[in-house]
């Protein structure tokens, strides 16, 4: 099944470009380590995914280009035709000449109604090319005004127009430092739309990947583009194929609807985290080796530590006791409790590998069973260079924290009326406001509760 990007935005628009080209290195790798068979069938499976072909046998992403201002995009289609390897659809994409102004309503109820028809019709055509629709992946972020707001707005039109089809909403949050003034509100009011009309939010945040650029890839002068290169990698060792723990033989044919299903078992709770590990600076693979039970135990201490990396982790947070009836308040300190956890192993011997340390019940909150909690997909094709590598995709409390500061910030702006006359001028008034601080401060009950 197909599945078609749309990109909102700089962010989105400069974070799908890498997400394509990392796709589309990782194919072209002779670095496959398994079979010529299982090489073919697995590059037949991305292509199929993400690309079509044309004519010109040069792949073609299956991507919308959405952005108010016209740089970025003509930046974007050039740097992919450029690259020769793969292209955009040279009439797949929408810009204006004037941006949102990091306005999350001028975006939401100016750009978005004036250019609903003309941005649907590209995704129209663009989901027409697929033999089989698998669903829409998103890439926007929530600080500015074009990807959150004009964001907001055309998933809401994905979902009126493609009921029946998965909506996967991939979400940069905010430096905490700031970048934007009114980004916390523009924050809040992205989130709590997309908890409206999204299957499930993936989320990366600015801080941590920053931190994976300066601490794991040794990177001095850390520019945007080597945040979205780690971001891209991430996404790429998540939606790559690989073979799910039913699907027989074959590549999982499904992607979107199996990562939903084996992670959003429960509407209120629809924040998905990733992590991923080993991550390092390329030259320095050919000089580590990685065992299985290491990375597994790295990436399961990760999750229960909530760490966003394999350096730092806190070794001293332990699951809880089984049988132990505390109440969700006395957890341990720091415990990072889960509803769901999917593990994607690919690369040498991963057939042999022992996750039993997942399926641990105290990892899990008690009304469901570990085994439908945790999903394991595996495959012997090793991704982008990495003889074994590993990734998390996790639905847990890993965002309680993160959400709680920036609707904490958010209120304490609103409480005081500061900058809402540049939301009201463009029809966005209090009680729209009120609603999204509700919608959230739900989420982060629920969460808190687990």
């Amino acid at each position: 099944m197909s599945i078609v990007t749309v990109q909102l935005g700089q962010c989105g628009n400069q974070i799908g470009h890498e997400v394509f080209s990392a796709l589309c290195s990782d194919i072209r790798g002779t670095h496959g380590l398994c079979s010529k068979k299982e090489n073919e069938s697995y590059q037949d499976s991305c292509k199929e995914r993400f690309f079509c072909e044309e004519e010109s046998s040069v792949p073609v992403a299956r991507a919308v280009l959405v952005d108010m201002e016209p740089k970025v995009i003509s930046q974007t289609l050039s740097m992919a035709a450029r690259s020769g390897h793969w292209k955009y659809n040279s009439h797949s994409h929408f810009c204006q000449k004037q941006g949102s102004g990091n306005n999350w309503a001028n975006g939401y109820s100016v750009h978005g109604p004036r250019h609903k028809e003309a941005i649907m019709n590209l995704v129209q055509k663009e989901a027409e090319k697929c033999d089989r629709l698998g669903g829409f992946f998103t890439t926007m972020s929530m600080a500015g005004g074009t990807g959150s707001g004009l964001g907001a707005f055309v998933t809401q039109c994905l979902r009126d127009a493609f009921p029946a089809s998965f909506i996967l909403n991939h979400v940069i949050w905010p430096y905490g430092t700031g970048e934007v003034i009114v980004q916390n509100y523009n924050s809040v009011l992205t989130l709590s739309h997309l908890y409206h009309s999204s299957d499930a939010l993936l989320v990366h945040e600015n801080d941590v990947i920053h931190k994976i650029c300066a601490q794991l890839m040794n990177i001095k002068q850390i520019s945007f583009r080597d945040v979205n290169q780690v971001i891209a990698h991430q996404l790429g060792s998540v939606f790559q194929p690989s073979h799910t723990a039913g699907g027989g033989s074959g590549y999982s044919r499904n992607p979107l609807g199996d990562l939903l299903e084996a992670l959003v078992p429960h509407p209120e709770f629809r924040m998905l985290g990733l992590r991923n590990i080993p991550q390092m600076p390329e030259n320095s693979l050919a000089y580590s080796t990685f065992s299985w039970p290491g990375l597994i135990k790295h990436l399961r201490q990760m999750l229960i530590a909530n760490a966003q990396m394999e350096e730092g982790i806190d070794w001293q947070v332990r699951p809880p006791h089984p049988g132990s009836s505390i109440p969700s308040t006395n957890k341990p300190l720091h415990f990072n409790t889960s509803i769901a956890n999917l593990v994607i192993l690919r690369g040498k011997e991963v057939h042999g590998v022992d996750l039993g340390s997942f399926q641990d019940p105290s990892l899990y909150t008690p009304w469901l069973n570990p085994q439908d909690a945790f999903n394991a997909w595996k495959t012997p094709r090793a991704f982008n260079k990495y003889e074994k590598s590993a990734a998390l995709v996790s639905n847990s409390q890993f965002l309680l924290k993160p959400l709680d500061s920036i609707v904490g910030k958010a209120w304490n702006m609103f409480a005081s009326k500061a900058y809402l006359h540049q939301y009201t001028k463009f029809g966005i008034q209090e009680e729209d406001f009120l609603d999204c601080f509700t919608t959230l401060e739900q989420v982060i009950s629920s969460y808190a509760n687990l």
